[in-house]
């Protein structure tokens, strides 16, 4: 029985290989190369995701700088028409 049951174990050894099943040192490499690639492609995404961020950030930045011109000059127009009504009288 012990030998039957070997018989069967290499046949199906022998029918994986047959098939074209990987060693463990493929599966390992490509586990490796699979995980290094998903790596790398995480790493992009953050590449991208922190560009979107930096240019968003600029922009709000160069906006809030506008609106802070825009706002000192209309104080300063307010001023002086302040300032030109109390010097006409």
């Amino acid at each position: 029985m012990k030998l039957l049951h070997l018989g069967v174990a290499a046949a199906g050894l022998i029918a994986l290989t047959a098939c074209g099943t990987r060693t463990p040192a493929e599966n390992a490499a490509a586990n490796v190369r699979d995980a290094s690639e998903n790596r790398a492609d995480a790493i992009e995404s953050m590449g991208e995701n922190r560009a979107d961020a930096i240019e968003s950030n600029t922009q709000n930045r160069a906006e809030a700088v506008r609106d802070a011109g825009e706002n000192k000059a209309d104080a300063i127009e307010r001023n002086d028409a302040g300032m030109s009504n109390t010097t006409g009288m």
